[in-house]
C-alpha cells in the first residue's frame, strides 16, 4: 500500500528546483499540503502547479535568520501547523582549500548550515508544541568522505550530520524525528550539467551499482523518513550512495 501524507502539512526549502521541487512533488502526489520556499521567486508559481490543491509558495533568502520564523509563521497561517521539514536548499561553491575565499567559504556555511538550522528551529518550535514533527536534513556523501576542492561544503555537510544528532536527541521524546539524508551525485538538471563528460563517467564507474542517483530515489527515502512508520528512527545519517562509501 503506497504512503499517504493526507492531512499532512510539508514545508520544503530549495522547492523551486532540483531535489526539493522533486520533493515537493513526491509529497502533493500523496496528498500532503505543501509549502515551497526558495530564493526564486518561481516558486509561487510551481507550488501552485503542484497535485492537488492548498499548496503555497514564499519566496524568502534563508540566510537571513528572521526568514525561517517568518516562512513557519505564514505556513501555519496559510496553510496550516507544519507536520514535515525538508531542509533540501543548499549550494556548492568549489574551490582548492587554499584558495577558497572568506565570502564563499561564509556564503556556504550561511546557506547550507545555518539557513537549515533556521528553519528547523523556526519548525520544531510548532511541532513540539503540537506534539509531533518529522524534520529531514539534506546533507550529502560529502558529510562523511572527503572530495577534492569541497573543503567547505564538506564542512557545511558534515555540520549538518553533527546538527541533526543534536536535534533528534533533544526533540524525541516531543514526538518530533530528526534525520539526514546523504545523496551522492543526483541527476538533477545542475547534477548532470556538473558531471557531464569524462568526470562524470569516472565518478560513476566508482560507485558500485555504476550510475548517479535520481531525485525520485532521494524522494521516496526522504518520504519513507517523513511517514509515521519512522517513527523508531531519528538521529540517523543514511546514505544513498550506490555503495560508495563502503568501498
Amino acid at each position: 500500500m503506497e504512503q499517504t501524507f493526507k492531512d499532512s502539512v510539508a514545508v520544503v526549502t530549495g522547492a523551486a528546483s532540483g531535489i526539493g521541487l522533486t520533493v515537493a512533488r513526491h509529497f502533493a502526489e500523496r496528498g500532503a499540503r505543501v509549502v515551497g520556499v526558495d530564493l526564486g521567486e518561481r516558486v509561487i508559481e510551481l507550488m501552485s502547479e503542484l497535485p492537488g490543491s492548498g499548496h503555497h509558495g514564499i519566496v524568502k533568502n534563508l540566510t537571513d535568520p528572521a526568514a525561517a520564523s517568518e516562512s513557519i509563521a505564514e505556513a501555519v497561517a496559510v496553510v496550516g501547523t507544519p507536520t514535515i521539514l525538508v531542509n533540501s536548499a543548499g549550494i556548492a561553491l568549489l574551490d582548492p582549500a587554499v584558495d577558497v575565499p572568506a565570502s564563499r567559504w561564509q556564503a556556504t556555511i550561511d546557506v547550507n548550515l545555518s539557513g537549515s538550522f533556521y528553519m528547523a528551529q523556526a519548525a520544531g518550535r510548532v511541532m513540539l508544541e503540537a506534539g509531533y514533527g518529522r524534520i529531514i536534513n539534506l546533507a550529502s556523501q560529502a558529510a562523511v568522505i572527503g572530495l577534492d576542492q569541497h573543503a567547505a561544503y564538506c564542512a557545511s555537510k558534515a555540520a549538518i550530520v553533527g546538527l541533526t544528532h543534536v536535534l533528534s536527541l533533544e526533540w524525541a521524546r516531543g514526538g518530533v524525528t530528526v534525520n539526514a539524508v546523504s545523496p551522492t551525485v543526483v541527476e538533477t538538471p545542475l547534477g548532470k550539467a556538473a558531471w557531464a563528460g569524462e568526470k562524470g563517467e569516472k565518478a560513476k564507474a566508482a560507485i558500485p551499482v555504476g550510475r548517479f542517483a535520481q531525485p525520485e530515489e532521494v524522494a521516496a527515502l526522504i518520504g519513507f523518513l517523513a511517514g509515521k512508520d519512522a517513527a523508531m528512527i531519528t538521529g540517523e545519517n543514511v546514505l544513498i550512495d550506490g555503495g560508495f562509501t563502503t568501498v
